[in-house]
């Protein structure tokens, strides 16, 4: 099945990722990783015309953003996890990468049980040395060490299941998983994407994964065993992820990216870099809220 996605929003990002459904507030949250900014905006429910309302700079990359159920938001900064407060103070709650390690932040997502997960990518020739962290009330949790672009993660409906993407070998990993107390099983390959490079990703109330695959230009919907069920064309060849927003959840989100795009291939597809928004007949899971260590 294939879906055709709207441009939904008038400015254009350099590296939109991150969208998050803050459903409390009815906003939408995401980030322009190397404008080092997070955004919010409203999602208009008939047309899925994304209008921003608000944009908080950092003097660094910015990877992912989450929302607590107050408002306060967790930003994932280059090397450290920061919070926001709805006051505009700023608290540096962990560090995640050691200083001066060629690396930074990715991609980021709150568990069931509102603990919050980060993953990174090399910016030199390392190999198989990124990590996906998670943080809680104990402190930071290595899940994995040995990543080479730690991107989308997401939850089976259940909470049971974790999937995460390493985005250079195009695998997506599955563990087992247990909210209360957080334990994590050993992942294992729950499928590998050899067209193109996966990268953000969601689920949906059925179980099924929204995969942004860059260099395609579009998001695809698969099964947690991999089998290929629909695909959602952004005419933006660099998309980077997708979440089902709106107050009914079915409306999907897409960021995409003008980074590394030629002159020729920004003329050929004017729309890189905006938000996109399409209606594929399903309905998201809700995202859970971060719960603050306070």
């Amino acid at each position: 099945m294939k879906f055709a996605a709207t441009p939904a929003s008038a400015d254009v990002y350099a590296l939109g990722e991150g969208p998050v459904w803050d459903a409390a507030r009815q906003r939408l949250l995401w980030v322009d990783i190397v404008a080092g900014a997070v955004h919010e905006g409203l999602v208009a429910p008939e047309t899925g015309i994304v209008t921003a309302t608000g944009r908080h700079a950092f003097g660094s990359t910015v990877g992912a953003v989450a929302v607590s159920a107050d408002g306060r938001l967790i930003v994932a900064e280059k090397e450290i996890l920061t919070r926001l407060d709805a006051d505009g103070r700023r608290t540096e709650l962990a560090r995640v990468l050691a200083p001066g390690v060629r690396s930074r932040l990715n991609d980021g997502a709150v568990d069931p049980a509102g603990r919050f997960l980060i993953g990174s990518l090399a910016q030199d020739d390392r190999h198989g040395e990124e990590v996906l962290a998670r943080l809680d009330e104990t402190g930071l949790t290595y899940l994995d060490t040995d990543l080479v672009l730690s991107n989308g993660l997401a939850w089976s409906p259940a909470g049971d299941r974790l999937y995460s993407v390493d985005t250079i070998p195009g695998t997506v990993w599955v563990r087992d998983y247990d909210p209360p107390s957080g334990k994590a099983g050993p992942r294992r390959e729950a499928f590998t994407i050899t067209d193109g490079k996966p990268d953000g990703m969601c689920a949906d109330a059925d179980g099924n994964l929204w995969i942004a695959n860059w260099g395609r230009g579009r998001v695809e919907c698969r099964t947690p065993t991999g089998h290929l069920l629909a695909a959602v064309e952004t005419g933006a060849p660099h998309t980077s992820s997708a979440a089902f927003a709106g107050p009914d959840l079915d409306v999907l989100v897409i960021t995409t990216s003008t980074l590394g795009l030629a002159e020729q291939d920004l003329a050929a597809h004017p729309d890189s870099g905006r938000l996109f928004t399409a209606r594929v007949g399903v309905r998201g899971l809700p995202s859970p809220y971060w719960a603050p260590l306070d």
